[in-house]
Formats: C-alpha cells, structure tokens, sequence
C-alpha cells in the first residue's frame, strides 16, 4: 500500500503541514490505490482560503484502526473542473456532490451530480429545490408517485419521488434539503464552546448523545485533554442506552407497520423507562447536557447505576420473550423475509455504515475497528448478519439491543469497583486548542458513523468544522431496497432503516 499519505488514529490530532498536499493526478492515483486496498470514506470536503479551495480526504482502514489523510489545493474560481473519483468509487457520489454545490467544482464525468443540502451559501443560487433534476424515463407505460415533502409528526421533510410500472418500482429517488439549518457555519460563527457543544447536541437529537461525544472528543483532542478512564465510562454508558432506546422505538415503529400491536406496545412501552432514566440522570430524555469539553455536571454515581443494573434486567426480562414471539411468527416472517434486500456488493458501493452495512454482511463498526471511549478497554462484539432485508435490519436491532444491555451491565460493574471522581467540564478561557492542525472523531452512534472533523488556523481558532451523519450514506441503501418491490412495501422498508433527514439536512 502507498506510503504517500498522513497516518493517524481515531481522535487524533495532526499539524496541517504533515499531511501531504499532492497534485489532482496523484491524489487520484492514492485514493484510488487506497480505496482499492479495501479503505472506506468516513469524510471528503473542501474549505476555502484566500484564493484557494484546500480539500481533504478520510480513509478509514478498519483492518489495522488507522485513517490515512491526504490533501489537495486548487485556486477557487468560476468553473473549475476535477476528474470525478466517483467514477472509480461510487461511495465518493456524495462528498462530490456537496463540494460541486457548495464550491461549484464541476466534477468531471460524475455519475449523478445533483444538489445535496441548497445550503443558503451555496456557489449556484440558480439551484432551487423546486427544479431539483429528477430522474426520469419516457414511456406511456411508466409513471410516477410523489411522496412529500410534508410529513407527519415532528421529524423533517423529505421528499420520495418513484417511478413505477404499475404497482412496481423500478426506481426511487430521495429528495432531502428542505430544512438546511447551517450547522457547519454556526460552528464558526458562533464561538463560544457553550454554544457549540449544544449546537453539537442538536444536530440529530435522536443521537444528540453521539454527536456530542463526538464533538466533545474533538475539542479534548485539540487541547490535549485526557477525559479519564471514569468519565469515559459514563459515556460510553449514555452512548449504548442512546442505542438501546432507539432500538426499541425501531421495533417498536416496524411492528406498527405491519399492524403488530402486541410487539408495537411491548417494545414501545420498554423504550419510555429507558429514555427516562437518562432524564434522571440529565435532566434531559435524549442525553442533552451529559456530555461536556473535560469534564461532566452530571457524574454518575451509586444510586444511578444501581438504578441502570435494575432497569437492565427488566429490559432484558421483557424484551427477549417478545422478541422471541415475534421472529417465530409465520406472518411477520412472510412480511419481513427477502423484502428490501440490498446486497453485500451494493452496500460496499455505496459506502453504507453501521446497521445498513452490518444487515447485508460489512462488519463496519466503529467501536470495534477504531475503538473510542471505553470501548479501547472494555471491547464490544458486534453483529454483522447478511441477508439484508427487512427481516436483517429487525433481527440486528434485536441481538445488539441484547449485546448492549449485556455490556451496559458489565461497564456499570466495572464502573462500581474502579471509578474515581470526575472532573467539572473545562474552562472556556482556558482551553487553547492546537494551532494550524486537522482533528478527526469518529464515533459508532446507534445508526452508524458519525464523523467530526476541524481544521484550525495560526491562533489554534476553528477555521473549518465539518459533521458527516451516517445518514448521508445510507439514504442511498433504502433506494436500492425498493427495487423491483411493489410500492406498498416503501413504508416498512422506511422503517426498518430509520435514517435521519436533520442528520442529513445540516
């Protein structure tokens, strides 16, 4: 493999002049022989500075836990056009794609170079999401079913564009972007680490738990803080009952689908005392306020994990008998069995992450290939299963809800015998973050990846923060699951992935 590229780990921080900056022509030749050594994408994006675009590449080796980096420059003009990498390595689509729209880098021969976000910044202000380009085919025969962009409840406006013929589809394209909110740029514009670290924590509040941690990582990787075995404990235990209680709910949606009551209520009822034991802990029901730069105002301590251990055993006492009712029932086996199914092929070339990779046999799990937290010394199993239907995406849910109240159990023993006093969060005057360097956080949130990355100038200020969703690979997953299905089958299929429209719509 190339030496021709920065190495770090997960959390790492590297000074900027230690990552090689290289022509297009051979940033295109290490990328490639890097993706082709079996590396994935974790981020892709471009800044600018002064006259200059400055790009730079994550690749993620999941064998041996390292990310290599490596740099571009090109001079920031009107019409500037790169190869398209895409070309090569499908799962880069999506990078390109929001650098041509944030950037207007007319990525030669991309394969599908449609807006991402219409961030209000965006280089073509021509580019409207009501003349989004969609795909189309001519025929008297075919035709076509818009789903959205309203929605019910309070989840985020999406837009399902499928063409069919007759009850089948034959292609469905997602339209997101109704809701871009401008994270990225609020993190610079709005300097102060209070308010940054609840702007992390409302990125997805779904998996404010998990964005945070990685916000926080981040920050303590810039300043070189060391958080501490016990404070790393504590949230890596509000990282898995993040997990277990979205799980729940996932079972719970899944079964309202395909008009399961029993199972519906039982898994629904098992997620509320789940949610608000984080509400006890917190204040918050989401994690909201747990996870803070150095430090926590809410360290856990005897009566909270006598409480967890109960709460453990009552989850695990009430779901596994349902559970087991429920994938032995010929009727939810006829509904879930061999439909939505995507193939190992198709999830690699998309660069699916956590469950939309593990339910078609990618064991792409972050805390097993590049460990953060506790998961470093206290190592997780992870499922990976391979059918990659319906039927897998339930059954995952399933054995890592079991996985992670096991571990939850066992990291709150641990914590009971070795913990030590936690610190209060950091100072803000007296955190001085390193000068001209890349930071890069990776944490496995209940959906998958999430990627945190800062770019900092001479005075150790953020210059460039960039927040990549597992989401913004996944979307691509449920599309190819509706192939060939009959339309009936698109709300099912929805949610057993459960993808995240905010996490997507920055």
């Amino acid at each position: 493999m190339t030496a021709v590229s920065a190495v770090i780990r997960n959390q790492g921080v590297i000074p900027l002049t230690r990552i090689p900056v290289v022509s297009y022509p051979e940033f295109i030749r290490v990328v490639d022989e890097l993706m082709t050594g079996g590396l994935h994408c974790v981020n892709y994006f471009a800044w600018a500075e002064g006259d200059m675009l400055k790009f730079i590449i994550c690749l993620a080796n999941d064998s041996d836990g390292t990310i290599h980096l490596l740099m571009h420059k090109s001079p920031k003009r009107t019409g500037l056009q790169l190869d398209a990498l895409s070309l090569q390595h499908y799962q880069l689509h999506i990078f390109e794609r929001e650098i041509s729209e944030n950037f207007g880098v007319d990525f030669t021969g991309h394969p599908w170079p449609k807006p991402v976000r219409y961030a209000w910044n965006r280089a073509d202000q021509s580019k409207l999401i009501n003349n989004y380009p969609f795909y189309k085919i001519d025929s008297d025969e075919l035709h076509e079913v818009g789903v959205g962009p309203i929605h019910a409840g309070v989840i985020e406006p999406g837009h399902f564009r499928f063409l069919c013929n007759g009850e089948t589809v034959l292609h469905l394209e997602i339209q997101l972007g109704w809701q871009h909110r401008g994270v990225e740029s609020l993190f610079l514009t709005k300097p102060g680490l209070l308010q940054r670290t609840i702007l992390s924590e409302s990125i997805a509040s779904d998996t404010s738990v998990g964005h945070s941690l990685a916000f926080v990582s981040l920050l303590e990787s810039l300043a070189g803080i060391n958080p501490g075995e016990t404070l790393e404990m504590e949230r890596t235990l509000a990282l898995e009952l993040e997990r277990i209680a979205m799980h729940l709910g996932d079972l719970s949606n899944v079964n309202i689908g395909m008009a399961y009551q029993l199972a519906s209520a039982v898994f629904g009822t098992l997620r509320t005392p789940v949610i608000n034991y984080t509400q006890t802990w917190c204040g918050n029901r989401f994690g909201k306020g747990l996870n803070r730069v150095g430090g926590s105002h809410y360290p856990f301590n005897d009566e909270l994990a006598a409480k967890l251990l109960d709460l453990m055993n009552k989850v695990e006492e009430t779901a596994k008998p349902m559970a087991d009712r429920l994938f032995g029932l010929p009727s939810f086996l006829m509904r879930s069995e061999s439909i939505g199914r995507v193939t190992e092929a198709q999830t690699r070339l998309i660069g699916a992450v956590g469950m939309a990779a593990r339910n078609a046999g990618v064991a792409r799990d972050i805390r097993v290939t590049h460990p953060f937290a506790s998961y470093r010394n206290h190592p997780i199993e992870s499922q990976t299963l391979t059918q990659g239907d319906v039927w897998a995406r339930m059954m995952l849910r399933n054995l890592e809800l079991n996985d992670s109240v096991y571990y939850v159990r066992d990291l709150t023993r641990t914590w009971m015998d070795t913990h030590e006093p936690v610190s209060v969060p950091a100072e803000e005057k007296k955190l001085q973050l390193a000068a001209d360097s890349f930071a890069v956080s990776l944490v496995e949130g209940w959906r998958g990846e999430v990627c945190h990355c800062a770019v900092t100038g001479s005075n150790g200020a953020i210059v460039h923060y960039k927040v990549k969703d597992p989401s913004l690979h996944n979307w691509m997953a449920l599309a190819l699951s509706l192939r060939n299905l009959e339309i009936s089958d698109f709300p099912i299929n929805n949610k057993s992935y459960n993808l995240s429209y905010c996490g997507f719509d920055l």
